[in-house]
């Protein structure tokens, strides 16, 4: 259902001059709302990271559930080749079809929440969009920085979806150069497993000690063998939104250097 809305639907489009698509097809994996990752996150990111049964809960509060009752739909969007392309050549800012992606691919994303809850709803099954409730919020862990209540590239990780690089980017088997959504829903869909045993290992840096390419992609050094410096990255992002209005014409933001002409870019890298 998910592959078919962004294959088929009219509605994935980068809302440019040739209606371009904005993602290639997805991929599509499956956790389990009693996974102990998710209070393992609660733990580790802060008291504010809300779980599966908290989310549901609170948007079906007159139904009666149990966290091994809940299934957590997760998918990763790629990049289009050609946005992946013409991104690959650039050293500061963000292309017009990547910022597009960052502002209409998110709308895509947000309608494709959308369809899996409304379709699951038609079937009799409750589900809801943790992005898109009143309980997401962004917030400061002490541990990590900026953090949100509901993470969609820690909960991929939990459906087997991909592992963690040295610039927080998620490394899937599409490449790092995506975005990603999830849906809960009162139903039981097998989990989907995971392939690692390590929130790094996909990246080269962590598991070989050799790459760090995304290092020299970093146009402002918020990347370094020490990790991913959020301050440094969001300041840079904050300054791209002048960019894309002068340039491009509408209001947008990105960056997105770092998931680009690196070799995580479009696959699992070896």
């Amino acid at each position: 259902m998910i592959k078919n809305f962004i294959n088929t639907s009219p509605e994935n489009t980068l809302k440019d001059a040739s209606n371009e698509k904005a993602w290639d097809e997805p991929i599509v994996g499956f956790s389990s709302g009693a996974d102990d990752l998710f209070l393992f996150y609660k733990k580790d990111i802060g008291d504010f990271y809300l779980s599966p049964i908290e989310f549901f809960t609170h948007a079906y509060p007159n139904v009666n559930v149990e966290p091994v009752e809940l299934t957590v739909i997760s998918w990763i969007l790629p990049q289009t080749k050609v946005t992946k392309i013409e991104h690959r050549k650039q050293n500061k800012w963000p292309t017009e079809k990547w910022a597009r992606a960052r502002i209409f691919g998110e709308e895509v994303n947000n309608k494709l929440r959308k369809f899996v809850v409304s379709k699951l709803k038609e079937s009799g099954i409750n589900a809801v969009v943790p992005a898109l409730s009143p309980l997401w919020s962004m917030n400061k862990s002490q541990k990590y920085g900026f953090a949100s209540s509901w993470s969609e590239r820690h909960t991929a990780y939990a459906a087997g979806l991909g592992t963690f690089g040295l610039c927080d980017g998620l490394i899937t088997p599409v490449g790092k150069a995506m975005r990603c959504g999830s849906v809960i829903a009162k139903m039981h869909i097998k989990p989907s497993e995971r392939p690692y045993s390590d929130h790094h290992e996909y990246c080269l840096f962590y598991s070989k000690g050799i790459c760090g390419i995304c290092i020299n992609r970093c146009p402002v050094g918020a990347i370094s063998e020490a990790g991913h410096d959020k301050t440094k990255c969001k300041a840079h992002v904050d300054t791209t939104w002048d960019y894309v209005k002068e340039y491009y014409g509408f209001k947008g933001y990105g960056c997105g250097l770092c998931q680009t002409s690196v070799p995580c870019e479009s696959e699992i890298p070896v």
